[in-house]
């Protein structure tokens, strides 16, 4: 039982989540599999290993006796990884494929400590979701952090953290705008077909506000460009140029004053930012060191 290892990783991966759901998608795998693989292993024990409670699971005493063992097993795998690559010298180069927003404006602030955390250096590959994506199953990226994701079998996606998305101008804006209110400006934004304008369309749709009813003066295809646009925008008393992007991309120019940001009353806009990965690589210990890492870096 013990050179069947993946069986046991699922029992550390249940224990480590503190549930069968939460495991059954960090491993990419069905619950009921979760399930049945505990089982397997209760089975060889002859004991009962974990408890489900209403606010997760529980050990029991023969449970935390197995864990305590299996754990030691699971470092001294990871460290026999370490000691092969170290034997065959091999130098890694990690590579993240990494949407727009991510890669030109989360991924910077922290891609140096990614870099020491892992031992490694760290390439990354910015382009759009879908192209991301392709990159991903042609196994030319390890990693993929996504904005928009169209979920494909054969990758796991786990949420990493929210991107906010708020209402941009030149100029001054009060803390929160009604919905009414958005009339009043001029905007700039995404062409119809894309995810974050599809995003802002519903979200407004539930307040009674429709985006063709906005006084449109440019459209433009990227939200850099959106950014750039507003930024070079002619002043005019009374007219505010607007546009709603992620609120990561103007951190800087807020803190400059060179932008102001305001939110919607009534309206939440924001969308999820995953981590991506092929499932064959779903038993990786440097994988899975990875992205631990990079979800403890969860910067709202």
């Amino acid at each position: 039982m013990l050179r069947d290892f993946t069986k046991i990783e699922t029992f550390l991966t249940v224990v480590k989540e503190k549930s069968f759901s939460k495991a059954s998608k960090k491993l990419g795998i069905s619950q009921p599999a979760v399930t049945q693989q505990i089982k397997i292993l209760e089975d060889y024990l002859d004991a009962r290993i974990v408890d489900r409670k209403k606010n997760g699971i529980k050990l029991t005493k023969i449970g935390e006796e197995f864990f305590k063992i299996v754990t030691k097993l699971d470092k001294s795998i990871v460290q026999a990884e370490k000691d092969i690559i170290k034997i065959i010298n091999k130098e890694l180069v990690f590579i993240i494929g990494a949407s727009y927003i991510i890669g030109n404006y989360i991924l910077p602030d922290f891609l140096t400590e990614i870099q020491h955390a892992i031992d490694n250096e760290v390439l990354i590959k910015v382009a759009n979701s879908d192209s991301i994506t392709e990159e991903l199953l042609d196994k030319k990226v390890d990693l993929a952090l996504l904005e928009s994701p169209i979920f494909q079998d054969g990758i796991i996606y786990r949420e990493w953290m929210e991107d906010e998305l708020v209402l941009v101008s030149k100029t001054p804006l009060p803390k929160i705008v009604k919905p009414e209110d958005l009339n009043s400006f001029r905007w700039i934004c995404r062409e119809e077909e894309s995810h974050t304008r599809q995003i802002i369309k519903a979200e407004l749709e539930k307040v009674g506000v429709e985006c063709n009813s906005f006084d449109l003066r440019s459209v433009v295809t990227s939200s850099t460009a959106v950014k750039q646009t507003i930024l070079k925008s002619p002043e005019i008393d009374g007219f505010n140029t607007v546009s709603i992007i992620s609120k990561h991309m103007i951190n800087d120019e807020i803190a400059r004053e060179e932008l102001f940001y305001a939110r919607i009353k009534g309206v939440k806009l924001s969308r999820k930012l995953y981590l991506a990965y092929s499932k064959e690589r779903k038993q990786d210990a440097f994988m899975d060191r990875v992205i631990n890492y990079i979800i403890s870096k969860r910067r709202v």
